[in-house]
């Protein structure tokens, strides 16, 4: 995509490497999410700008709510990105589509924006997601210097990189607002129905559908498929 004030945009797969380089270098995390990954890198012209990491997640039950099995859905668990041209939301959308056009049985992504990051879903709501809801705080496992859920201790456990949970220090993590993109018309119809007044971020008066970098992308102003240059 192209425009005549901004460089041609590119949203298409990214290698780990580029990836992992995105999440530690442009998120808040700092790290990448367990387990297999849908990447999708950003440029603007030659310039690579972030990625989009979508996965199945380590949650085997998260599209029982809504009649799916665990394959129909993913979550969208990164959006790192450094200081860009292009909105957000266009990034977004492009690797979302990028993510249907080439996993078709996807019918569902799900996020979350975690409050304890200062975070309300800004970019979810500019993109017309339908948000449900907000959990409690899950427990986080301090391990190797970070928190990490507990959902990846179990991962790393099993895996036997971990030999148990007991003696980690331990944290409640901040409440997390849920906001889900249907894929496919009979998934709105179901979706629409969950839908809520979409969260605002504290101190505001009013809901901003914000294209907030930061939000996203971690503290500065802020890739598996096979999708076409879009």
């Amino acid at each position: 995509m192209s425009s005549p004030d901004k460089p041609v945009l590119k949203v298409a797969p990214c290698d780990h490497a580029a990836a992992k380089y995105a999440v530690e270098n442009w998120h808040y995390s700092q790290s990448l999410p367990v387990g297999k990954t849908v990447k999708m890198g950003a440029w603007e012209g030659d310039k690579f700008v972030g990625a989009v990491l979508f996965s199945y997640g380590a949650n085997n039950n998260i599209g029982k709510p809504y009649g799916l099995q665990q394959t129909d859905v993913c979550e969208l668990v990164r959006v790192a990105l450094r200081s860009h041209q292009w909105p957000v939301s266009r990034i977004m959308r492009f690797a979302i589509k990028g993510l249907r056009d080439s996993n078709p049985g996807i019918r569902l992504v799900v996020s979350y924006a975690d409050s304890s990051q200062g975070h309300h879903g800004g970019i979810y709501q500019a993109t017309g997601w339908a948000f449900v809801g907000t959990s409690g705080g899950a427990t986080e496992y301090m391990l190797n210097g970070k928190w990490c859920h507990s959902m990846q201790i179990q991962t790393f456990v099993r895996a036997g990189k971990v030999k148990s949970r007991k003696g980690l220090q331990t944290r409640k993590a901040g409440n997390k607002h849920k906001y889900l993109y249907p894929l496919d018309e009979a998934m709105k119809r179901k979706i629409e129905p969950l839908r809520k007044p979409y969260p605002k971020r504290a101190g505001s008066s009013s809901v901003e559908h914000s294209d907030s970098i930061g939000e996203v992308g971690g503290s500065i102003p802020t890739p598996a498929l096979n999708v076409n240059k879009v």
